[in-house]
């Protein structure tokens, strides 16, 4: 296995770190505050690649690897988690739907407005009732002539409130338990369809989620992606490449963590001297830089046994366990190490220590993740 990046994807790497610093360092406490993901970045973003970052070019994607889209997540997280959450939602779930399961015809509609950055995309799986457990669904689609009628309601969903495209499960047929739950597309203003309420968020906060609430919406027949009752089926293998790109995620607020700590040990002096010349202080940066690394290395590896087509069940899973976990430590002790300053927003630390949570709970819980490893050591 080559661990070397390539001249392309240092360059890639490179670029996105630019853009970071640049358009988002700024304005990172401004977005939080407001608890609303700046519209007008959305351009910059598609100009730069980043909302159709794996999708092939016809459908005005980037046509990256899936080891790019690793270092494009990690870069933008490194310095604002929110605003690569929604980078990362948006590519790895409903775009990846679309261009997973989605007929050529579905492709050309839907997915080139996606990838190209035109509109943002939602995914809309959980609901008050179902979350792991995707058997709770309630939300259902009927046949009414040559349409389907959707009614129910779905919660935390990313976008929810400004997608342009939404991406939902429904129940097509009860008696099937899982293998009668359907995808279906559902672009912004079908009638029927509506954001309801907008989660008060302890982090991730410029990454909108709001419920969204279907009445009777009413979807022509040729916007069900993928099979009839196999929607279930499908999420689960968007979520094993989705959950790459969390766990990208997570090793880059994980190293912005880590940067903001040294940094601050560098410059902040007691007893006479800096405090990174403590041992205490020493230590816990080496141990840091040890996990972000591991984990580094297992999402990357995931990343590319993806490139080469491989199924990546156990490694995605794997790599988002752990890197989620690491990147929990590292915001606890970027704030430890900052001290009563990492308890207070002049410094990126508490930021850092808000959003990390969710990284443990989204795309499926730690404790979910181990159920899959397990699955897949036991089977």
């Amino acid at each position: 296995m080559d661990l070397h990046l390539t001249d392309d994807q240092r360059l890639l790497r490179d670029s996105v770190r630019e853009f970071a610093e640049r358009d988002l360092r700024p304005h990172v406490m401004h977005w939080d505050e407001a608890q609303h993901f700046p519209m007008d970045l959305l351009p910059v973003l598609a100009e730069l690649g980043l909302l159709g970052i794996q999708f092939p070019d016809e459908y005005g994607g980037a046509g990256m690897s899936a080891v790019d889209y690793c270092l494009c997540i990690e870069e933008l997280a490194r310095v604002d988690p929110a605003i690569a959450l929604s980078v990362a939602a948006h590519n790895g779930l409903a775009a990846a739907h679309i261009h997973m399961f989605g007929t050529a015809t579905q492709k050309r509609r839907f997915l080139t407005p996606l990838a190209s950055g035109q509109v943002l995309g939602a995914w809309g799986l959980t609901e008050p009732t179902a979350g792991s457990d995707a058997a709770g669904t309630r939300t259902v689609a009927r046949r009414v002539g040559d349409d389907w009628l959707i009614d129910g309601a779905k919660t935390f969903i990313t976008h929810g409130n400004i997608a342009g495209i939404t991406v939902l499960m429904a129940v097509t047929d009860r008696s099937r338990g899982n293998r009668g739950i359907s995808a279906f597309i559902v672009p912004a203003g079908t009638a029927g369809i509506r954001a309801g309420r907008k989660e008060n968020k302890l982090g991730m906060r410029a990454s909108e989620t709001t419920e969204v609430i279907l009445e009777g919406c009413r979807v022509p027949s040729d916007q069900l992606l993928g099979d009839e009752g196999q929607g279930f089926i499908n999420t689960l293998q968007v979520l094993d490449a989705g959950r790459i790109g969390i766990a990208a995620l997570a090793v880059g607020l994980a190293q912005g963590a880590y940067d903001a700590a040294r940094h601050y040990a560098a410059q902040r002096e007691q007893f006479g001297q800096p405090i990174a010349s403590f041992q205490g202080i020493r230590w816990k940066l080496a141990d840091l830089a040890t996990k972000i690394q591991a984990a580094r290395l297992l999402t990357y590896r995931a990343a590319a046994l993806k490139d080469d087509g491989l199924r990546t069940s156990r490694e995605s899973s794997m790599a988002k366990l752990y890197a989620s976990e690491v990147a929990v430590r590292a915001a606890d002790e970027c704030v430890q190490i900052h001290g009563g300053y990492g308890f207070v927003k002049d410094y990126p630390a508490e930021k850092f220590f808000r959003d990390v949570k969710l990284l443990s709970i989204g795309e499926g819980t730690s404790e979910v993740q181990r159920l899959v490893i397990a699955r897949q050591l036991l089977a």
